[in-house]
């Protein structure tokens, strides 16, 4: 099933079942979260137990929404060896052998859920980036999970576009914190939540043989496959579980895919080839499977100084 939230042509937000027809709408539900985590049913099975209104919306006339409004939490992992790699190899180094063992994480902002529309360049931000992902989304409780139970706490699937003011992240991080307004701007989710068995067919290896691509203006960026990640996401949710709670509507990021990036693209060819994102830019993420994730780069709010001499 392919779940999905939406603002339809008049206004409304609702949540729908995805078909071939169209969108049908679910009845009472403005949020895919209150569909999860039920003790019996799986995310398809309490859809179909909401039951549907009989209303059919075209695709065409409406906004696809982050699938949970505010997602309680929001864990973006670093799990493609190729883009740690590369970015690794920019800065002189080596792989830390700790990368192989442990999937490090980072929590984001989860006020910042979005889906398809507008995004805005972070206030005092010159150098806009997307990073191409997939997201997880927790159907269910855990805690001190084994791999096999955290991979049955899986509800479904969507396209993570995790926008990162990078100029503002290496700041951060050169004083050892963050990445904080460096990635909270807007976290994109969606177009829909596709629930695993529908993509049982191309599982491989530690993720799924799917197609992953981005494009900013009509020209290629990103080209990379799903199944070429180091850590599953049965192991990454096992390791967010750990001595706490995963729960229901929690997000989980496999972080970004190899040339999923500028940051990457651009230092390992050239900023002239791979210019950081400008207001106008549309940039649409596609993973085979999940859909297409479409954005368009608008100006920020400017910085406001904190105090003379700050930024």
């Amino acid at each position: 099933m392919k779940l999905t939230r939406i603002r339809t042509s008049d206004g409304s937000v609702r949540v729908g079942i995805v078909e071939s027809d169209g969108i049908h709408l679910l009845a009472d539900l403005d949020d895919i979260l209150p569909l999860l985590g039920h003790p019996t049913l799986s995310l398809a099975e309490a859809a179909r137990a909401a039951g549907t209104t009989g209303e059919i919306v075209n695709p065409a006339e409406v906004q696809y929404l982050s699938p949970i409004a505010t997602p309680p939490t929001i864990r973006d992992f670093y799990a493609f060896e190729q883009h740690v790699r590369a970015g690794r190899a920019w800065r002189g180094l080596d792989m830390d052998p700790e990368w192989y063992r442990i999937p490090v994480f980072y929590f984001s902002n989860p006020y910042a859920a979005t889906g398809c529309g507008e995004i805005p360049i972070p206030p005092g931000c010159e150098q806009f980036d997307f990073e191409l992902e997939v997201g997880a989304i927790i159907g269910g409780h855990g805690r001190d999970l084994t791999p096999d139970r955290a991979e049955d706490l899986i509800a479904g699937f969507c396209i993570l576009n995790d926008w990162s003011a990078r100029d503002l992240q290496k700041r951060e991080m050169t004083l050892s914190m963050g990445p904080v307004k460096g990635k909270d701007t807007a976290t994109g989710l969606g177009p829909w939540i596709v629930t695993p068995d529908e993509l049982a067919a191309h599982k491989e290896g530690t993720g799924h043989r799917l197609a992953m691509r981005c494009e900013v203006n009509g020209k290629k960026y990103t080209e990379a496959v799903w199944s070429d990640v180091y850590w599953s996401f049965a192991e990454m949710i096992a390791y967010a579980s750990r001595g706490t709670e995963v729960r229901p509507g929690d997000i989980i990021g496999s972080g970004t895919c190899g040339t999923g990036c500028i940051n990457e693209l651009s230092r390992t060819h050239s900023p002239e080839e791979y210019p950081f994102l400008s207001p106008g830019d549309i940039v649409t993420a596609t993973i085979e499977g999940l859909g297409v994730l479409e954005n368009r780069i608008v100006a920020g709010a400017p910085a406001r100084p904190l105090r003379p001499g700050t930024i």
